[in-house]
């Protein structure tokens, strides 16, 4: 079942140039990659690929406000969006908002539906050296006056956290092949030499 273009062109018009303003590790390429992924995934499951393609596009709309609540904030941009009512009733709604909410990899719970679980997995973009940079391009927009050894300092510390072997990053997707990444990904955070070289281009390129 393909996505309603009515919504696929509601979404290039009106949802993602609200990305065009956010860090570049959240830009509007970031939402693509996001929709275009759990759109894949959602084809291993029984589910609405209209809901799924909004719940993508919006997840981090919420960046408008902060980075810290940006998923509760997502959440009540889409409850408060009128403009979805002309494709999705209200349960289908509350659900798109909730996998928003959901989504973040630091939240203290499983997401509460399947649509969750597919734009949490679909957002982790694990592919090693964009993890690195997009830490990177964090670090310098909200940490502007560490030098480069506190960025390195920092790029360290938030990657043993997220990502390393026992980090609180978690997958809910069996058929994504995040798992794969996950590993490579791993390997080279427990190769220091490696990743500081991956760290030196990233951070020489921002």
């Amino acid at each position: 079942m393909d996505v309603n273009p009515e919504i696929l062109e509601y979404i290039k018009e009106k949802i993602l140039p609200c990305y065009d303003s956010f860090d570049k590790g959240h830009r509007r390429d970031h939402a693509e990659y996001v929709m275009e992924t759990a759109l894949y995934l959602s084809s291993f499951y029984d589910v609405d690929v209209n809901m799924t393609a909004m719940a993508a596009a919006c997840h981090d709309l919420g960046l408008c406000e902060d980075r810290k609540t940006h998923h509760i904030v997502s959440g009540r941009i889409i409850r408060e969006n009128a403009d979805l009512r002309e494709w999705f009733s209200d349960s289908q709604i509350e659900l798109i908002a909730q996998a928003a909410e959901d989504h973040r990899a630091s939240s203290d719970h499983e997401p509460r539906s399947i649509y969750g679980k597919i734009v949490a997995e679909a957002d982790r973009q694990i592919i090693p050296e964009t993890v690195i940079r997009r830490t990177v391009q964090f670090g310098l927009k909200n940490y502007p006056e560490l030098d480069k050894e506190g960025h390195w300092q920092r790029t360290v510390g938030h990657l043993n956290e997220k990502y390393a072997d026992g980090g609180y990053l978690k997958l809910w997707i069996p058929e994504s092949p995040n798992a794969e990444r996950l590993e490579e990904l791993r390997a080279i955070i427990r190769d220091k030499k490696e990743l500081r070289r991956i760290f030196d281009k990233v951070f020489d390129e921002a």
